[in-house]
């Protein structure tokens, strides 16, 4: 490295990607490279429960660990466990085998502070802003049909399904994912997968001004293939559709599923649809740390790119813990971009559900962050840190248009109406003039910041 080099913030070395060796884990010695690039054992092997991880790790873990684990699960976890093993097996790859090096290396892991978050990582004062809301983002309230999100004037979101192969602890659709927790009882799809699909299909018959739908859940996929071909090729029949976008954290977390012949090849038949018809098919997925970025995963966007579809691409959750420093986000990108043929695109604010906290960022931070990483990745390569924000949609973090640094709250407008303030009589004339507030972590402000919300809501500051 020359002295030039070495005065750069950030400096560049190229990292091949690695599979870690599940074998070093107890419970995995016997699994074989053909088991392992098999989705089915995949999806069957997930853990589930601490009982599940104790027999994949064994005594690797010390007791404390689980302990702290279920007490987690009880009081504050919003997402129930699932944890496939090519996630679990990025966990602290490279730890030594003697427990409580082991223990003190998972517990640093910044995969695991998402995946299998402990009551110690949890904000002590402020577990759950006293604002977050179950659903954040208001998106049930934009239903148009069940699952079915009209936000954006000409571009919607279609929830098929409401599960996923696997479970983040900072889920902003917390509300409707998953298996209920303690602390959460989930909202349900109500209606057969078959009449949902017919409702949204309909809806978009008649709004020749959709022109942009994304394809997502939960994750698509948990939707039986020939089921999400089907829908796919009738959405392609629609002459207003231009852009189709698939969600799939699975491309990261399983992607034994893409690689799948049955998916390639039916992925193929949809890519080649959607370039007769001249609508721009992407693949959009969702990695949080460079540690995740595997070969498999590589392998899995390369099969999908050969298979004809134009991008793939990371939306990412801008977490404490996990990926808040630019080292942490510029290590994600280049590998990601560089290695994996995964463009990076966003990094979301972490949406203020319950107990998220911790993960929490407040906004003059994400604005250092994105100015911390401009000029090192390519201009079409370098991600937008954005502020989704409630009633109003996704937003750069330098688009506040006022904020008050002392309470944490920032200040946001917009420059469109949603679909459900378009369709409204009366109420919605000055949404276009309103300025809509976001709120930053109480943790991060200062003193006077903190009293002044621990006396409006009658807490210790």
């Amino acid at each position: 490295m020359n002295d030039h080099t070495a005065r750069q913030p950030y400096q560049y070395v190229r990292t091949p990607l690695a599979e870690p060796d599940w074998r070093r884990l107890p419970g995995w010695r016997d699994v074989t490279d053909a088991q392992w690039r098999d989705a089915q054992w995949q999806r069957a092997h997930c853990v589930k429960n601490p009982a599940q991880l104790r027999a994949v790790v064994g005594d690797l873990l010390t007791d404390p660990f689980y302990e702290e684990l279920a007490v987690d699960r009880r009081r504050f976890a919003t997402m129930s466990m699932l944890v496939p093993p090519q996630m679990l097996n990025t966990v602290a790859p490279t730890a030594r085998t003697e427990p409580r090096a082991f223990t003190e290396a998972f517990l640093a892991d910044p995969l695991r502070r998402y995946l299998l978050p402990v009551r110690s990582d949890r904000d002590p004062h402020w577990p759950s802003h006293p604002l977050a809301e179950r659903d954040s983002l208001h998106e049930a309230e934009m239903w148009v049909v069940e699952g079915l999100t009209h936000r954006y004037p000409t571009k919607v979101l279609a929830e098929l399904v409401s599960t996923c192969p696997q479970y983040c602890g900072h889920c902003t659709r917390m509300d409707l994912v998953g298996n209920s927790t303690p602390q959460v009882t989930k909202a349900r799809l109500v209606l057969r997968p078959a009449d949902r699909q017919e409702q949204m299909l309909d809806y978009l018959k008649r709004m020749p001004h959709v022109r942009d739908v994304v394809v997502s859940g939960g994750d698509v996929a948990n939707v039986p293939w020939r089921q999400l071909e089907g829908f796919l090729m009738r959405l392609l029949e629609l002459s207003s559709v231009r852009d189709v976008r698939l969600a799939t954290k699975a491309l990261v977390g399983l992607p034994q599923h893409w690689l799948q012949p049955e998916v390639v090849a039916g992925m193929a038949r949809v890519a080649s649809v959607a370039a007769r018809r001249g609508v721009n098919l992407a693949v959009h997925t969702h990695a949080n740390h460079v540690g995740s970025v595997t070969p498999l995963v590589a392998e899995a966007a390369r099969a999908l790119l050969d298979a004809g579809v134009r991008d793939v691409r990371n939306q990412g959750v801008l977490m404490r813990g996990v990926n808040a420093t630019v080292r942490d986000l510029l290590d994600l990108c280049f590998a990601l971009q560089g290695e994996a043929g995964i463009l990076p695109y966003y990094f979301y604010l972490c949406d203020m559900i319950p107990n998220a906290e911790h993960w929490r960022v407040a906004v003059h931070e994400a604005q250092r962050l994105q100015e911390g990483i401009m000029g090192y990745l390519p201009g079409y390569a370098t991600p937008r840190i954005v502020n989704d924000v409630p009633d109003v949609g996704k937003r750069w973090v330098h688009q506040v248009v006022d904020y008050d640094r002392e309470r944490g709250i920032s200040y946001w407008t917009k420059n469109y109406r949603t679909e459900p303030e378009a369709r409204a009589a009366t109420g919605a004339d000055d949404a276009l003039e309103r300025r809509y507030p976001s709120y930053d972590p109480i943790s991060t402000l200062p003193e006077s910041g903190r009293r002044w919300w621990a006396q409006r809501y009658g807490r210790k500051a």
